[in-house]
Parts: C-alpha cells; sequence; structure tokens
C-alpha cells in the first residue's frame, strides 16, 4: 500500500461545489499550483544555445520536473523555511 502524495490542501479554499452531476468541485490543489508556477518559469526561461532543459526533453519529463519542484516547495513550506 503506498502513502498518497501530500497535495498541500486547496490553493484557493472555499466552500465546496456540488455541480448539477453530483461532483464536489474544490478547485486546484497547493502542489497543482506550485507546478504550474514552476513550469511557467521554467517555459519562459529559454536559451537555445545553452540547450536548456525543456528544449531538449519530452513535454512529459518538464511536467513531472515541475511536479518535483513543487513537492519539493511543500516540504519546505511544512518545516518552516
Amino acid at each position: 500500500m503506498t502513502t498518497p502524495k501530500d497535495d498541500g490542501g486547496p490553493a484557493f479554499p472555499c466552500a465546496g461545489i456540488i455541480t448539477p452531476d453530483g461532483i464536489a468541485f474544490e478547485g486546484m490543489t497547493l502542489r497543482d499550483y506550485f507546478a504550474a508556477a514552476a513550469l511557467q518559469g521554467m517555459l519562459s526561461y529559454h536559451n537555445a544555445e545553452r540547450g536548456d532543459f525543456h528544449t531538449n526533453s519530452s513535454p512529459f519529463d518538464t511536467s513531472a520536473f515541475a511536479y518535483t519542484l513543487a513537492d519539493a516547495m511543500l516540504a519546505a513550506r511544512k518545516e518552516g523555511a
């Protein structure tokens, strides 16, 4: 049995919304928010001459790295960094 990944809870806490088909929606997690911010930064910093990692990586690898950074941000947040 694997331990669920810490997602940091909701990024923008609010009361849950129930859609007409009964699905509870609470918005994105803090982990997703951190990953999106990391991905935005990585993709905005581009230097083809230097061969930045995202120019030579698959979109999956780049996205996975964004989540690695998000997990590190969540860990630092827990430690009070």
